[in-house]
């Protein structure tokens, strides 16, 4: 067939047309899918990968019916021992006829974070025999978890004059799998590390810890993704959760959990020219629970910035101090729950999520439980986010200064610490002299000091709770203490510096005890509790033997009757057990094992070694040593040179050494602002040179004594630092 000439120029010239057009359409698309994802990046939801066909589809659907939760056996593969953070264990060889015969098997020393700026507070994770487990120093070590013998270590390089931290270093663990490990870092940064190996394959920075951002929690794997938030509530950051993608590293999707204006719920903050929602804290600084079958991530958000000053966040102040519920896969907003509104007493929640299934009024419930800094625990519908068992808004004292809440949520039930104070308290804990004004939850205050309770250190703080289906009671550790609290003219916001807007003041000499409580899910009621004269400050472990295991701050392990808290067994180890005990099974033998490295806010002993139990259990008495850096393994602790704290020839700078490494994390910055121990330039004690160097000496009420810890030098020199700078700090 012939084509004239005429014609194929036509042809080409209309296919010419039709490339063009189609290279321009390309371009447009191409051009406003970079200008959403710019809009993406400003936006404060940030769903980087949310398509409806990943919706969808099967594998990416957010309901994962297939993926069963049970409740932890032979392995503890998740920080909560199961997807639901219910810390029970079905293992009953360790019960209630056998435990006095549990005795140490192995015990392995660590070789880390023994300063008092550290706190030991990791949970071990067990799978396919090997132990994983995470110093306040952020090394991460494999174990043998039959013999504790050392397979592999990872020993990061963390910035040594990172300051961003509010409460001293710490870390609450790792989490395992696709054959990874992965472990938040204290300086904000996220990594992957080979299961076998240790050798990183990816690492990425969440956010920049110059701007307060650290990473404290244990992350969540789950469905090929790496869930983790960020902690610094204390430094006006915006609290955010992320998704990682687990095989790869890359943010799959990010959520604040401040709304800008315009968005929903953005209502709740002021739309002035400070804007203060941009560096309102929320931090989510705790590892979350999720619930294959809906599809759905829990956690709770902590306090806003400024803590103690509500006079510059007029509002609600969503989403702080919240229960949230989001799409597992695609990060969207589902339901939240605030258990405290426009907060100026730092009740954040903390606690994390616990979900559980239970049979009220003859119908089995989804419910979700978190036991709050306030001393209530709040029992949900997690389908939906409405009380579980009943709620009341009720009017409270207001204050306009403040810019009060008109209204607070009131669980029905009990709580499982005190929330005021009487007269016979004030008379009885505060001595006759006492002439300061006090009050009760929910009490406002302004420039005159308030004393109230609970106290910011909770109720219940970090530490986790465990849940029973045997008995169905929800253990949850307290903190019974005073506080007195007054609101501080402040500067402004000031990237990557403390912003609390008002002073912490614990009450020097006063009582603290703390609360292990039994509450029946049902009822929300005290099923029995027991009391100690000091805070409970561990977490729980809760097993079919009908037990729970508590840890105590004198270094003692505890195990209690599940079903009515009888003591019946005990082990004293060398330093405060301040983290969550677990329990495995290897070759039909089941096994305990706890990190006991004390914790700087608990005032207890700090040591290094994991302590792992069995029935009739045979060590020898000597630690196994995992301190050495392994050859050919990572040395990046090596890198990091000697402690030089105490070895500088100028006093002053010898005492602000001592001081940053051992008194800091309490005590706060320049001797203010610190989370469990009084604001030094404010105390009268301090003024006093042998005041300070008998308290360094012989401690008090929650301070340890570091006569044995010190020498004579460092005590002298650290005393002249409180007594000479911090307490004319504020001159």
């Amino acid at each position: 067939m012939r084509v004239s000439f005429s014609k194929m120029v036509l042809f080409g010239f209309l296919a010419f047309i039709m490339i063009c057009g189609l290279a321009f359409y390309a371009g447009v698309l191409t051009k406003q899918s970079l200008e959403d994802y710019k809009e993406d990046e400003k936006s404060p939801h940030l769903v980087v990968r949310d398509t409806a066909e990943e919706k969808t589809s099967d594998s990416k659907s957010s309901s994962q019916p297939h993926i069963k939760v049970d409740y932890a056996n032979e392995e503890w593969t998740t920080h909560g021992g199961d997807y639901f953070n219910r810390r029970f264990s079905e293992l009953d060889q360790i019960n209630i006829e056998t435990i006095n015969q549990l005795k140490p098997e192995w015990v392995t020393s660590l070789g880390s974070s023994l300063d008092m700026k550290f706190s030991g507070e990791a949970t071990p994770v067990v799978v396919d025999g090997v132990m994983y487990i995470a110093t306040a120093e952020n090394d991460v070590l494999a174990l043998d978890a039959k013999t504790g013998e050392k397979i592999w270590e990872y020993r990061p390089q963390i910035e040594e004059k990172l300051d961003t931290v509010c409460c001293g270093w710490t870390t609450r663990g790792v989490t395992v799998g696709e054959g990874l490990v992965f472990a938040g870092l204290l300086d904000a940064r996220l990594v992957a590390l080979d299961q076998k190996t240790w050798e990183v394959v990816w690492e990425t920075e969440v956010a920049n810890w110059e701007e307060g951002y650290t990473i404290t929690s244990t992350p969540l794997y789950y469905n090929g993704k790496v869930y983790t938030g960020v902690s610094g509530g204390e430094y006006g950051i915006r609290g955010r959760i992320m998704a990682y993608d687990a095989e790869y590293g890359h943010e799959v999707w990010r959520w604040y959990t401040i709304p800008a204006p315009g968005e929903e719920n953005g209502d709740t903050w002021p739309d002035d020219e400070h804007k203060n929602w941009l560096h309102g804290g929320a931090p989510v600084w705790n590892t979350p629970a999720v619930d294959p079958e809906l599809g759905y991530i829990y956690f709770v958000t902590g306090n806003t910035s400024p803590d103690l000053d509500g006079s510059k966040r007029e509002g609600d102040n969503l989403y702080a101090n919240s229960i949230v519920a989001l799409n597992a896969e695609t990060g969207e907003y589902i339901w939240h729950f605030q258990q405290v509104h426009h907060d100026i007493w730092d009740l954040d929640p903390t606690n994390p999520v616990i979900l559980f299934d239970v049979g009220i009024n003859g119908e089995t419930r989804k419910a979700l439980g978190e036991a709050g800094k306030t001393g209530w625990i709040y029992f949900l519908d997690r389908t939906n986010g409405e009380p579980l068992i009943g709620i009341e808004e009720k009017e409270v004292p207001q204050l306009a200064e403040q810019k009060t809440s008109p209204t607070q949520p009131f669980p029905k039930g009990d709580s499982f610490v005190p929330q005021g104070l009487t007269e016979e308290d004030v008379k009885r804990d505060l001595g006759e002299a006492f002439e300061g004004k006090f009050g009760s939850i929910f009490t406002p205050f302004w420039d005159e000091p308030i004393t109230l309770k609970p106290s910011a250190f909770g109720g219940a703080n970090w530490p986790p709770s465990a849940y029973s289906p045997e008995t169905e009671y929800f253990y949850v550790l307290g903190t019974d203490a005073y506080v007195a609290l007054s609101r501080q003219d402040e500067d402004a916001y000031e990237e990557g510096g403390m912003w609390i807007g008002s002073i912490f003041v614990p009450v020097n000499d006063a009582p603290v005890k703390g609360t292990i409580t039994a509450m029946d899910v049902k009822t929300n009621t005290v099923a029995w509790q027991v009391v100690w004269d000091t805070n409970a400050y561990s977490g729980v472990l809760a097993t079919a033997g009908d037990l729970i295991f508590v840890g105590h701050n004198d270094g003692r392990l505890i195990a209690f009757n599940a079903k009515t808290g009888e003591e019946v067994w005990s082990y004293k180890m060398d330093a405060g057990a301040n983290a969550p005990s677990v329990t495995y099974e290897i070759d039909g033998e089941q096994y305990l094992s706890i990190f006991a490295a004390g914790n700087s806010l608990a005032g207890s002993v700090h040591g290094d070694k994991v302590y792992t139990f069995k029935l009739d259990g045979k060590w020898n008495g000597k630690p196994l040593d995992a301190s050495e850096v392994s050859k050919g393994q990572q040395a990046a602790k090596a890198e990091k040179g000697e402690d030089t704290t105490g070895k500088t020839a100028d006093t002053y700078d010898l005492g602000f050494s001592v001081y940053e490494g051992n008194c800091l994390s309490c005590h706060g910055n320049m001797g203010e602002n610190g989370h469990n121990g009084p604001n030094l330039q404010l105390s009268e004690f301090a003024e006093s040179y042998a005041n300070v160097i008998d308290r360094v000496k012989n401690g008090g009420t929650t301070m340890p004594a570091f006569e044995a810890n010190l020498s004579e030098e460092e005590i002298a020199a650290v005393a002249k630092n409180v007594n000479e700078v911090l307490t004319k700090a504020d001159e």
